[in-house]
């Protein structure tokens, strides 16, 4: 393992997790567990950045049907991932850690405007950094903002939550069989077109060499173990 002190990573969670055994709106306990793991994390000198997904708190598909227009629900997906961003800042200050919440919208009451410039300076100083609002434009999806943001803030790593121990061969809930890859290289991700992140997200990591890093976010000491460097799950790199 390396020391946490040289280590910059970025968190990507599903708006899905915030939501529990329910899967919608946020489960509060569920809420500051994964906050003092963040907050704990930030203690031991890991500095952390997140991006949130918002699929807790809307979901356009079936709007999309019924005839919204695709760009007015993405931007309303992208507001639900601030929502989700103040409820994690408010989490992890209550942890005692300074946390601060950058969007790609300008809302100045209750975001910072996000700059990465700025946002490495924050993480160098012992803030936690939320990165809401997707990209700003439609059509990107929160894995793809949060590769974007790792490669901008200068992250050593990617580290996406999932419901399972990592990358798989088949879908572990309907194949018992199916075999846990530990390495992938980004090629093989897009060859194989795995659902775990959208193709954008990965050929983006391929071109800045950003490795991406897939694990059970509820496996106990999973989190910590990843951010200091263990070999938790699956790593997607070269």
């Amino acid at each position: 393992m390396t020391s946490g002190k040289t280590r910059r990573v970025l968190i990507k969670l599903s708006g899905e997790a915030l939501g529990g055994s329910a899967g919608f709106g946020i489960d509060p306990a569920l809420l500051d567990k994964k906050a003092a793991e963040i907050a704990d994390l930030t203690r031991e000198g890991v500095q952390c950045a997140l991006v949130i997904g918002g699929g807790n708190l809307f979901r356009g598909a079936a709007l999309q049907k019924a005839g919204l227009d695709r760009v007015v629900g993405d931007e309303m997906g992208m507001l639900a991932t601030i929502m989700n961003g103040l409820a994690m800042q408010d989490a992890i200050r209550r942890q005692g850690v300074p946390c601060v919440l950058m969007s790609t919208y300008g809302i100045d009451s209750i975001t910072m405007q996000y700059q990465a410039t700025l946002g490495r300076e924050l993480l160098a100083k012992g803030n936690v950094l939320i990165a809401a609002g997707g990209t700003g434009s439609p059509f990107f999806t929160t894995d793809t903002t949060a590769v974007l943001r790792a490669i901008e803030l200068n992250c050593h790593e990617v580290f996406k939550g999932t419901k399972v121990a990592g990358i798989y061969d088949a879908d572990p809930v309907t194949h018992p069989e199916a075999k846990l890859y530990t390495h992938l290289t980004y090629k093989e991700a897009l060859v194989k077109e795995l659902q775990v992140m959208d193709l954008t997200a990965f050929a983006l990591a391929r071109d800045y060499h950003m490795p991406i890093r897939v694990f059970n976010l509820n496996k106990e000491g999973a989190l910590r173990n990843a951010a200091l460097g263990g070999n938790e799950g699956t790593l997607v790199s070269d």
